[in-house]
């Protein structure tokens, strides 16, 4: 009877691995297929060549000097434009990443591995590109955007991916019991004090009592001798 009533549980738990696993892959295939997707577009804006930019773009190796020419030099709209541009650009890295990466140290593995591609996105465009060239602020509004990103989206879509992943339901768990609610409990009944022991009375160097087999023995012995005397007598004819 207990064999045939958890085998349905046992196909309902199994059905409920599979769903997992498929969601797993399913989620994990759309981060790939998205993050495949934003290298391309990511090469194609920033490795696009400009040939009309090329006597007006110079690295910049000082940081925050690029942030104060948008300031000074660009409107409102057109500092906002390029500052938010490079944010919005560095946010797919701190959304996508986490999933791609092993759970322990998430943000940190996501923090290295942003500056990098970014710092080598940089390089190829101030070596090979032109019209472009090496920006440290490109590199820290990118970085800025993915942390943004992270502590907004990525982290909490991480942490449930990895956790569906990583605490999978065996499908032959024992379901637990139900809890009882203990018995109140009753109050000891009050400790009584030991009494206090009494010490023995001292001996005395008095004779010790005769006891009730010394006088039957003693007795025996007078009867004995009485009827030895008696025996010696003579008799009366």
């Amino acid at each position: 009877m207990d064999a045939a009533a958890a085998r349905p549980q046992r196909d309902t738990a199994r059905r409920r691995g599979w769903g997992r696993l498929l969601l797993r892959v399913s989620i994990l295939v759309l981060a790939f297929v998205a993050m495949v997707g934003f290298s391309v577009v990511l090469a194609k804006v920033t490795l696009t060549p400009s040939p009309a930019s090329e006597d007006l773009v110079k690295s910049n190796l000082h940081p925050g000097r690029s942030l104060r020419q948008y300031a000074e030099d660009y409107t409102f709209l057109a500092a906002c434009k390029q500052a938010g541009g490079n944010l919005v650009l560095g946010m797919p890295f701190g959304i996508l990443l986490p999933i791609l990466v092993p759970r322990r140290l998430r943000m940190l593995r996501m923090f290295v591995l942003t500056v990098g591609v970014i710092v080598l996105v940089e390089l190829v465009q101030g070596a090979v590109v032109r019209g472009r060239a090496f920006d440290v602020d490109d590199v820290i509004l990118n970085t800025a955007g993915a942390l943004l990103a992270y502590l907004l989206v990525g982290r909490r879509l991480s942490h449930r991916y990895h956790v569906l992943a990583e605490d999978p339901e065996p499908a032959d768990r024992p379901e637990a019991a139900p809890r009882t609610k203990a018995a109140p409990r009753t109050k000891a009944a009050p400790r009584t004090k030991p009494k206090p022991r009494t010490k023995p009375a001292p001996r005395s160097n008095a004779a010790p009592r005769r006891t009730g087999r010394a006088a039957s023995a003693w007795s025996r012995l007078r009867h004995g001798v009485r009827r030895s005397a008696a025996r010696g007598r003579p008799r009366k004819r």
